[in-house]
């Protein structure tokens, strides 16, 4: 799978929550969930739909340019002088074009170490679509030590949403990821430069291996290569460490050779489809949030965005994870969702005098693991919307830190029914 596909493991996850467990989240507000790291990425969704893919059948020994140990035409020392190209963020200067799934599958090939066996090979132009969709190349590479499956995405980001909103750069947090090793550099020229070492399922720290690099550029375009030990996307349940290593991923992102497939990407578009909606910012979030929580305990871990904030609270009998949401407008899309039909665990739903509804459920984690999440969930007769959840681990998909969470139904409900999260 790519790291798209993680995405779209997260995109079953919050619509299983909208059928489940409690009312759906709003679309932008899964595209901030998501994207910014809670993160990995919601224009795969759009990538997805599209079944235009080009299928190459690629087998046989690479006799291609070995980065890495100076075999055939390109040396390391030829890759890093020619990175600066592709890394340095200025705007393409080409006239754009377009690039076919075979011409991204060659070109990534071109990139592995010589010596190694190519299957399963397939690819996506730019040429797939409308609606434009990234250019893509994935395959399984094989030496006589085993495989790696290997994938590779080009995108531009909207230059009218915050970088740490989209796309796959940045560092997941804690609460999301919480066995990932993420690294930030940010290059000469002011590209950024993200390595993760993870594992396929977020739950674990054991089982088989999922390591990727994201190079975001100054202009927008984002390179991102994953690799998978031992074959594909659960394609092995062992701990062996992918092929390449992350010093040659990167050279794979950083090399010039996707000069063409960026050339191909379209132009950033004007104005920002985001701001159809009120906001509320990152800052408010977590201030009202952090005056819910007892002062004899610590904060750390803060992630927060436009109508949403987690944090690890600790009140010195253990970790537990603490996420408020807040949204504007929700009537309509929470229409049959306040009740408790069909919500698994134990489920409390009521109408107060003045038509807010109120929604309490204490469920198991979905992620994995015997993590207990609580919830309350609060929606106004205006539209305005504001949810509370806690865990009793530091992630949903963690290991258990505490018998229960820390602050309970009672201090759920009082962070959710505090209007300031919405106030005008």
């Amino acid at each position: 799978m790519s790291l798209d596909k993680d995405l779209e493991t997260r995109v079953a996850h919050a619509m299983r929550r909208a059928a489940g467990e409690f009312p759906p989240h709003s679309a932008d507000l899964v595209r901030r969930s998501v994207a910014r790291g809670r993160r990995m990425r919601w224009y795969a969704t759009a990538r997805v739909a599209v079944t235009a893919a080009t299928v190459v059948a690629v087998g046989g020994t690479l006799m291609a340019t070995d980065p890495f140990g100076g075999h055939g035409a390109g040396t390391r020392d030829q890759v890093r002088a020619g990175a600066r190209t592709a890394s340095g963020g200025q705007p393409s200067s080409r006239t754009p074009s377009s690039v076919s799934g075979e011409e991204m599958v060659r070109t990534l090939e071109g990139l592995l170490p010589a010596g190694g066996t190519v299957s399963a090979a397939s690819g996506r132009g730019s040429e797939a679509g409308p609606p434009f969709v990234s250019p893509m190349a994935k395959l399984t590479y094989s030496t006589a030590k085993g495989s790696s499956g290997i994938d590779v995405t080009l995108a531009r980001l909207d230059p009218g949403i915050p970088r740490d909103q989209q796309g796959n750069g940045g560092c997941l947090p804690v609460e999301v990821r919480p066995y990932d090793m993420c690294t930030t550099e940010r290059l000469p020229g002011g590209a950024v430069l993200n390595t993760t070492r993870s594992f396929t399922y977020p739950s674990s720290e054991t089982g088989q291996k999922r390591w990727y690099v994201v190079l975001t550029r100054t202009d927008g375009v984002q390179l991102t290569v994953e690799e998978f030990g031992g074959g594909d996307e659960k394609g092995s349940s062992g701990g062996a460490d992918p092929l390449l290593s992350i010093a040659q991923l990167t050279s794979i992102v950083r090399s010039p050779a996707w000069d063409k497939a960026i050339s191909a990407l379209p132009a950033p578009a004007e104005g920002s489809p985001s701001a159809t909606k009120p906001r509320v910012s990152g800052a408010r979030m977590t201030r009202v949030l952090k005056s819910h929580l007892p002062r004899t305990g610590t904060v750390s871990d803060v992630n927060a965005g436009d109508g949403m904030v987690q944090l690890v609270y600790d009140d010195g009998h253990g970790k537990s994870m603490v996420e408020a949401d807040a949204q504007y407008d929700m009537t309509a899309a929470l229409a049959g969702h306040m009740g408790c039909a069909g919500v698994p665990g134990h489920c409390e739903a009521t109408t107060l005098a003045d038509g807010t509804r109120i929604k309490k459920v204490r469920r198991p984690s979905e992620k994995g693991g015997a993590a207990q999440v609580w919830l309350v969930d609060v929606l106004y007769p205006d539209g305005r919307r504001v949810l509370a959840q806690e865990v009793n681990s530091y992630a949903e998909s963690g290991p258990v830190t505490r018998p229960r969470p820390a602050l309970g139904m009672a201090g759920l409900q009082s962070i959710a029914r505090d209007r300031q999260f919405v106030a005008d």
